[in-house]
């Protein structure tokens, strides 16, 4: 069948039993299924739904104190719908303006699902004119191009959970509903979906469920709203945060939590936040990144925190201080993305872990190379001669490699120009110098190229490809495709087979700060570039300053 994705009608109604009563007379709208929202121009609140039945589950929103409260109805209907495809569209309804930002949504985020169907591709088409006649009827604002790369969409608690993900997050109510204190790792390499899984499982425990909103026979979303349930009657209103270590990510998550029903701006804190109350919950993304006392900028204020807690001065940690002020911690946790002689030892999170409870989660859901890319980047970087590694080519994914760096940015401006979220970043291979002055931090190839501007929230900052972000301007997000510059600071010996440090040339201070080992620093140098790596969404194209590591690489990726 060739569907014609402009055959649906968006119709509006006062959102009042008087109205709702004219819905019946629509062809469409109430022998077939159908997605509302029903939304209030004065609170900017909104609710999106499907049904079979419009008139009667109006009627039944009406009697809700929270929705009958809303001002007008779309009704979205067409002769192609079906139930498969109306959930479908309700649920890209629901991603979307919540990353469009222009209403706050009263939905919970239990029954967000997404599952194949036939010619789903086709009914996205439909979701994509739907969006252009909201838009045009100024419901909503942004494109869906743009949302796609926004901070609120990436984040969104309304996005649908994998299997793994899925998974995890009832396993983790089940067990928090089952004791009175806990400690819970939920580990899985970068890409894996972990911030996603903080945010979404904050707007679970945030949400007070109505029943009637989800359909009975998805056992998956009950299981959820059971176990919210549960932990609410046992423990009453959780008291939670989320803890996020690095400043730059933690500012952005603000932005998000901020826009979400039900949360806000200040349930997301740093480290240091967590002395000034005790909580029920404390949930804390990039957990490997936690400090102890070493190579930080501030010894006064840790040793403070330290003393407060009655910790050892030289021994307390920012693990320890989570562990104090909570009954419950749940860790997003992933040892290799350690990247900094500061960040807490594995060892002392072994410890901790011993009296644990560990979800694993393998899905990997930012790049489109799967887990094989994943794969490969480590065993590239950890080359092993007992090990043979092929070639990476993928379908879905672009990994390329330049032997002249004005290619590499001109192609990323392309793709900018097609995708946007199109980033270049580097290892820490020069110092900077141009936060003083306007002259450029390296020049490779003839081009000029300069640190990030600003710190925080850099991503979202410029389009510019001569600025480049660093492992700390880029842990935590995404890019569509990520420029990777190898700097003068690693190398490839073609005697010995091995990729090595110069430490000279590494000019992060705090990051080589008291680390006397070059195995141990070339651990963290490593653990960076995978990192960095694991970056693109669609591509990462790879520049290496020293010409053996990029012989070495062009014998396992494309080069341009």
């Amino acid at each position: 069948m060739n569907l014609q994705t402009e055959n649906f009608v968006l119709n509006n109604y006062i959102f009042n039993r008087n109205e709702i009563g004219k819905i019946q007379k629509e062809k469409y709208s109430n022998n077939y299924p159908i997605v509302y929202i029903i939304y209030d121009l004065n609170s900017k609140r909104a609710y999106v739904g499907e049904s079979t039945n419009a008139t009667n589950r109006m009627k039944n929103h009406l009697s809700n104190p929270d929705k009958k409260k809303l001002e007008y109805v779309y009704i979205i209907s067409s002769p192609l719908f079906n139930k498969s495809a109306a959930l479908d569209i309700e649920s890209n309804l629901i991603k979307y303006m919540s990353g469009d930002n222009s209403f706050s949504l009263l939905n919970g985020n239990a029954g967000v699902v997404e599952h194949n169907y036939y010619q789903r591709d086709l009914y996205f088409d439909i979701f994509k004119n739907i969006w252009k006649g909201l838009k045009f009827n100024k419901v909503v604002s942004k494109d869906i191009i743009d949302i796609t790369n926004s901070d609120l969409f990436k984040y969104s608690p309304y996005k649908s959970l994998s299997q793994d993900q899925n998974r995890a997050i009832i396993e983790y109510l089940e067990h928090i509903c089952n004791n009175s204190k806990s400690k819970v790792f939920i580990e899985g390499s970068a890409g894996t979906g972990k911030t996603i899984l903080a945010v979404y499982l904050m707007k679970l425990l945030a949400s007070d469920f109505n029943v009637d909103d989800y359909d009975k026979k998805d056992h998956g979303v009950f299981q959820k709203i059971e176990a919210v349930q549960k932990i609410k009657d046992t423990f009453g209103k959780l008291s939670f945060a989320l803890v996020v270590p690095m400043t730059s990510l933690r500012e952005t998550l603000k932005k998000v939590l901020k826009s979400i029903n039900g949360l806000s701006a200040n349930m997301v804190i740093g480290p240091s936040d967590v002395l000034k109350k005790k909580y029920d919950l404390l949930i804390v993304d990039e957990a490997h990144r936690l400090r102890r006392r070493k190579s930080i900028t501030n010894y006064r204020s840790f040793d403070d925190n330290n003393r407060k807690l009655g910790l050892d001065k030289e021994l307390g940690t920012e693990l320890d201080w989570v562990l104090l002020q909570s009954k419950h911690q749940l860790f997003f946790y992933d040892s290799e993305q350690s990247v900094k002689p500061s960040d807490v030892l594995s060892s002392d999170f072994s410890k901790v872990r011993k009296l644990s409870t560990t979800i694993k989660l393998k899905s990997q859901m930012r790049a489109q190379g799967g887990s094989d890319y994943i794969d490969y980047v480590h065993d590239l970087l950890n080359p092993n001669n007992s090990k043979v590694l092929e070639r990476f080519e993928h379908e879905n994914y672009e990994l390329r490699l330049f032997e002249y760096l004005p290619e590499m940015i001109s192609l990323m401006k392309e793709k900018e120009k097609q995708h946007g979220l199109c980033r270049m970043v580097a290892g820490y291979s020069w110092k900077w110098i141009s936060r003083d002055s306007n002259v450029a931090d390296a020049k490779i190839d003839g081009v000029d190229l300069f640190w990030n501007k600003v710190g925080k929230d850099w991503i979202n900052s410029t389009t510019d490809m001569n600025e480049m972000g660093c492992i700390h301007t880029t842990q935590g997000y995404d890019l569509n495709y990520a420029g990777i510059i190898f700097g003068k600071e690693i190398v490839f010996n073609d005697k010995t087979g091995m990729i090595e440090i110069i430490k000279e040339n590494y000019h992060d201070a705090k990051g080589k700060q008291g680390v006397y080992d070059p195995e141990e620093l070339k651990n963290y140098l490593i653990k960076i570039y995978k990192t960095m790596m694991y970056r693109g969404i669609k591509g990462t194209f790879v520049y290496c300053c020293d010409e053996k590591l990029r012989k070495y690489f062009s014998q396992y990726m494309m080069v341009n």
